[in-house]
């Protein structure tokens, strides 16, 4: 077996914090060697976002920190040092032009997440960073400290180490676990992967609404034992054919343990925008306008179509009833199945649809301020590999390039 140019650091995994880890320490002037297992790089941000790519959300510190859900704490030195701002500019600096939507999420003026990928391919392709499409098998490391990579075909030397495989969702991008092996084989310690941001299937059969995307709607979830609110948050619900999705959803996912016996409810307000008094007003004025109609043909301007059956079933009222013959109690029915539209949690959708994987290299194993582990010395890691997750809104972005800044620069 031969080494390979000499590098100074070797990173594994080109994807989000990989690719950037490289350009840090590239720019740096250090030779990096980027081994990555699939033949085009960062195929995972490139379908992150619909397609758009949500890069940063434009926000402050302690904002981004407010948002990540687990070991918040771990990243605060990583965000101090490398911001959205940052981030911003990083990628501005690369000829990608920004622009910040609703919530803060911010995006390629192009909407294109292919611009944001092959803008990194040639500020490594310019740095001279040495691209090669293989697979690690195992990192070498000798009395404690990190010696180099053994590949399926070769053996590559280097003193410093950056592992950014990812974690395992969308493994047909390549995101199948790797790291964890190959970190768990030098004794670090690997805290159960679980799916992440993840659609939910709910009990109840909604398919006839498959594909209805609700834009201004409020959900709910409440805990299974005390029903005590675990979240609440208003945005964007989508209907799929085995329950719900959207960023709603799988925000709500992240407050779900699908290891608990007693199921979860959730409520959804489809008008949160009105109160009861005056979506009854509404709902009144709505009921004039269509006296001698069917209760299901009276209500498109007040809801999306697909879902008034599901609705006026909710409410226990048939649908074939005269508008003029509903009664106050019937019309109370309508309104609290509009402000408080039920589901329950059956399960999560397999790993390989989540957003993001949970779980990961334990961060007690791993200095917050360099990404150094605290066993291997010159062993680092970057992105989704560790143990951290956080909410839609380009907040999991964020933290693949401050660890990948945090990882580079030590080195």
């Amino acid at each position: 077996m031969s080494s390979k140019n000499n590098p100074d650091v070797i990173i594994i995994g080109g994807g989000a914090a990989g690719m950037t880890a490289a350009i840090f320490a590239a720019g740096q002037n250090k030779r990096v060697l980027l081994i990555e297992r699939n033949e085009r790089l960062a195929v995972k941000l490139g379908i992150t976002g619909k397609g758009r790519c949500n890069l940063t959300n434009n926000t402050d510190v302690q904002t981004l920190l407010k948002n990540v859900k687990t070991n918040p704490h771990f990243l605060q030195s990583a965000f101090n040092r490398f911001n959205s701002a940052d981030t911003m500019a990083f990628f501005e600096e690369l000829g990608v032009r920004l622009k910040t939507e609703r919530g803060n999420r911010v995006f390629p003026v192009s909407d294109k997440a292919a611009e944001v990928v092959d803008a990194l391919i040639l500020r490594n392709n310019i740095l001279g960073v040495n691209i090669i499409n293989e697979r690690a098998v195992s990192l070498i490391a000798e009395n404690g400290v990190i010696a180099g990579v053994k590949c399926r075909t070769d053996l590559y030397r280097a003193a410093k180490v950056i592992l950014a495989t990812g974690g395992r969702t969308y493994p047909k991008t390549g995101s199948t676990g790797d790291g964890y092996k190959l970190a768990a084989a030098l004794g670090h310690t690997i805290v159960k992967p679980k799916p992440s941001l993840v659609p939910l299937v709910t009990c109840e059969n909604v398919s006839e609404m498959s594909g209805l995307s609700l834009k201004n709607v409020k959900l709910s979830l409440f805990a299974p034992d005390t029903g005590k609110l675990l979240y609440a948050e208003q945005g964007e619900l989508v209907f799929t054919h085995f329950g719900i999705s959207g960023p709603l959803a799988l925000s709500a996912s992240f407050y779900i343990d699908d290891t608990f016996n007693a199921p979860y409810k959730m409520e959804i307000d489809l008008k949160p925008a009105l109160d009861q008094k005056k979506l009854d007003t509404r709902i009144l004025r709505d009921f004039s306008e269509n006296k001698n109609k069917q209760l299901q043909n009276a209500l498109d301007a007040l809801l999306p179509k697909s879902i008034i059956p599901y609705v006026i079933s909710r409410a226990n009222i048939q649908p074939d009833r005269r508008v003029n013959e509903i009664s106050v109690a019937e019309r109370r029915r309508l309104l609290e199945a509009v402000k408080g539209f039920t589901l329950t949690f059956d399960s999560f959708r397999p790993i390989d649809e989540a957003v993001i994987t949970d779980g990961g290299i334990d961060t007690r194993e791993i200095n917050p301020k360099t990404m150094e582990s605290k066993l291997i010395k010159g062993l680092h890691f970057a992105g989704e590999i560790i143990d951290v997750a956080a909410f839609t809104g380009g907040f999991n972005l964020q933290i693949a390039f401050s660890t990948a800044y945090a990882a580079a620069t030590d080195i």
